[in-house]
């Protein structure tokens, strides 16, 4: 028996082998990578699509609650208004009694031959013009108003003679105080 001789180019076949498996492996890796990098693109692409729903849902809820945001901020002007109305409101039914004071401690205090032809209150000062039979008869009137308690500080502006009145009659003008409001407990024990 003769040995086996192999003349082949064994290692050209073997060096071709080699080649063919590398270009084998190195396809299937540039195959590998391909199909990673278009399975990332496509995890990338759902999840900025998912970010943009949640993006459009945020800015929905965002212009919801502006609206929300602005019709507070209306009502808030509103409220504001009608408490001011309310103010306006309480404070004329608060000078309502004053009113109705002043001008009962008005008639209280006039003497017998005194009349008013003029009566104007601004803020706390009342300013009055009238006629009297005598200058004692004016006197008399800021005698009263002083003793008032209501009124306080009666300062006679000026009087002249009315001859067309009477022969002793006299024309006044004068200023007088409101004093600060006297409580209900006061006013109920008067």
């Amino acid at each position: 028996m003769t040995p086996d001789i192999n003349l082949l180019p064994w290692r050209e076949s073997s060096r071709q082998a080699r080649k063919r498996r590398f270009l084998l492996a190195v396809g299937a890796t540039c195959l590998a990578g391909m199909l990673l990098v278009l399975s990332w693109g496509l995890v990338v692409d759902a999840q900025r699509d998912q970010q943009q729903l949640r993006n459009r849902y945020l800015e929905d809820h965002i212009a919801v609650l502006d609206q929300q945001l602005a019709e507070i901020g209306d009502l808030q002007r509103q409220r504001i208004q009608l408490i001011e109305r309310m103010r306006v409101i309480e404070s004329l039914q608060g000078n309502r009694p004053a009113i109705v004071r002043l001008l009962d401690q008005l008639v209280r205090t006039v003497p017998e031959g005194v009349f008013y032809t003029s009566v104007k209150a601004a803020g706390n000062v009342v300013s009055i013009e009238g006629v009297s039979e005598s200058n004692n008869r004016v006197s008399a009137l800021m005698r009263n108003l002083g003793a008032s308690a209501w009124l306080k500080n009666p300062n006679l502006d000026a009087i002249q003679a009315a001859p067309k009145f009477g022969d002793q009659a006299a024309t006044f003008r004068l200023t007088v105080n409101i004093r600060s409001p006297i409580s209900r407990e006061q006013e109920t024990s008067r």
